[in-house]
């Protein structure tokens, strides 16, 4: 199987950065080494498609370390990182990514991956398991499961789940616990705050910066921008959402309120058309727009490049600038795509230990209960979750109490 990618000749940077995140990942680099003796996978093929940057490289040779043969791709066109897909082909992974592809080469890249004809599957926002339940069905009998890494990807296996329509178990391994409060929340906070300011060069201290939903995302981005001293306003559809950002002290406003006043927009709900044509309208001139969701549909790109009376035109690397009929500039981050990667590096390196330790253990839960999963979709048990917790404090030499055998009985009692 020949691998796809930019250039082979780049790896040399690939492979520095992925031995940079090695030295900050010790608890995929316990598994890796327990896993490289055992072989777990071994004889097993699998489909990863993940944001292809260096600690997803990584991930994926902890998988390959473990007795797997791997077929990558990235799951955001913006997101890969050329030299990190060399690399990984030195790794001997088969990968097929390259940075800003087309829409029609990251498909042609997810259906070359399939046809390693996978037996398990790591997926991040759900295109992978809409192939298996669409052209490429004929592949879903030979599957034993799989794992989401994302929310979007979630929702899509939930509308499945609910229709009785999924073809294998999946792991929703963003529902699990320890991934969502601190990936979600620290990983998008810092990861997206960090490339708006890399992109702009701008301070955030005294701008209005307007979060659009307050899950555990958006929880984040709110308290890393209040963090750096910004006013933040929290826009939401959920009441008791609603609720705690004013409790936790921001501005919680409607986004037809929040647009007149905002200098800094971060969309993180997960849907679409959540600034659309009429904030277009209404924004500061300069105002910067950028999304943190899975897929490029909450800022809605077509409503502001038709409202665009001149050709929209690069302002500042990854920042797309538009000119409104009163000759407003309205800025546009990374074209709306994830901003942490598209315009950054993604999560910081120890908050991706958790996750992708999550997404490792996943792959051996599934496997180990080969037969006895039914087609759903199921969260992580809750002993993994702790098991990562644990790891991951004893990598930091860290202890914490345990409960007494009074203790226990008090409790059992009670």
């Amino acid at each position: 199987m020949k691998s796809m990618i930019r250039d082979i000749n780049l790896a040399k940077t690939g492979h520095q950065k992925i031995a940079w995140v090695k030295e900050y990942m010790p608890v995929l680099k316990d598994l890796d080494a327990r896993l490289s003796q055992s072989k777990p996978f071994a004889g097993k093929k699998m489909v990863v498609t993940i944001h292809l940057e260096a600690k997803t490289a990584y991930l994926a040779q902890v998988l390959k370390n473990a007795g797997a043969e791997v077929a990558i791709t990235g799951s955001n066109p913006l997101s890969t990182q050329d030299d990190i897909a060399a690399a990984l082909v030195e790794s001997g992974i088969h990968v097929f990514a390259t940075h800003n592809c087309t829409a029609t080469e990251y498909d042609e890249f997810l259906h070359r991956a399939l046809d390693i004809e996978p037996d398990l599957i790591i997926d991040d926002g759900g295109d992978l398991v809409s192939l298996l339940h669409g052209e490429r069905a004929n592949l879903a009998k030979n599957i034993i499961g799989g794992s989401e890494e994302t929310t979007t990807g979630v929702h899509r296996l939930k509308a499945l789940d609910s229709q009785n329509k999924l073809n294998f178990p999946m792991i929703a391994v963003n529902d699990a616990y320890c991934k969502y409060l601190f990936d979600n929340r620290y990983g998008t906070g810092q990861s997206s705050l960090e490339a708006i300011m890399h992109s702009t060069n701008l301070v955030i201290a005294g701008k209005n910066v307007v979060v659009a939903g307050y899950g555990w995302c958006g929880k984040g981005v709110a308290m890393r921008a209040k963090g750096l001293g910004a006013n933040v306003i929290v826009t939401e559809i959920n009441p008791i959402k609603a609720v705690e950002a004013m409790f936790d002290g921001y501005q919680v406003m409607s986004m037809n309120d929040a647009a007149k006043v905002g200098d800094i927009f971060v969309t993180v709900t997960g849907c679409c058309d959540v600034i659309t044509k009429e904030h277009f309208a209404v924004m500061k001139d300069g105002a910067i727009l950028s999304n943190a969701g899975h897929f490029d549909l909450e800022v809605n790109v077509v409503d502001l490049k038709a409202m665009s009376v001149v050709e929209p035109y690069e302002a500042r690397k990854n920042i797309m600038a538009y000119t409104m009929a009163d000759g407003r500039k309205l800025n546009l981050i990374g074209e709306g795509r994830l901003v942490n990667l598209a315009a950054g590096d993604g999560h910081p390196t120890e908050i991706m230990d958790l996750s992708f330790a999550m997404q490792v253990l996943a792959m051996l839960y599934v496997q180990d209960n080969k037969g006895k999963l039914e087609n759903h979709l199921y969260t992580l048990p809750e002993d993994l979750n702790t098991q990562v917790a644990a790891l991951k404090l004893a990598s930091r030499g860290l202890s914490i109490d345990s409960l007494t055998t009074a203790q226990i009985e008090y409790l059992n009692k009670a």
